[in-house]
């Protein structure tokens, strides 16, 4: 893997999520957990659409892996969604 596979990297563009958590009560639970990692700039979550998605921005290199242990301490799940090259 490479640092943007493994990484959350600081800017504009953020990380994006999906979850398996469905109802609000549940994404804004995973929204919280995230807010308690250090370096954390907001958590924007989707519920447009199914499965849910929500968006991780940060203002430090964050490592994936420490976003998916916050949110399997909430009770859920989180699967980066792959970049697509355009």
């Amino acid at each position: 893997m490479s640092l943007i596979d493994d990484n959350v990297i600081p800017g504009n563009d953020g990380r994006i999520f999906g979850t398996n958590a469905v109802n609000e009560k549940d994404l804004l639970a995973i929204k919280t957990a995230i807010q308690e990692l250090n370096g954390i700039k907001d958590v924007v979550l989707n519920h447009a659409i199914f499965p849910r998605e929500f968006t991780v921005y940060t203002i430090n290199l964050i490592a994936i892996t420490d976003i998916q242990k916050k949110v399997r301490q909430a009770g859920f799940h989180a699967i980066p969604k792959e970049e697509i090259d355009v």
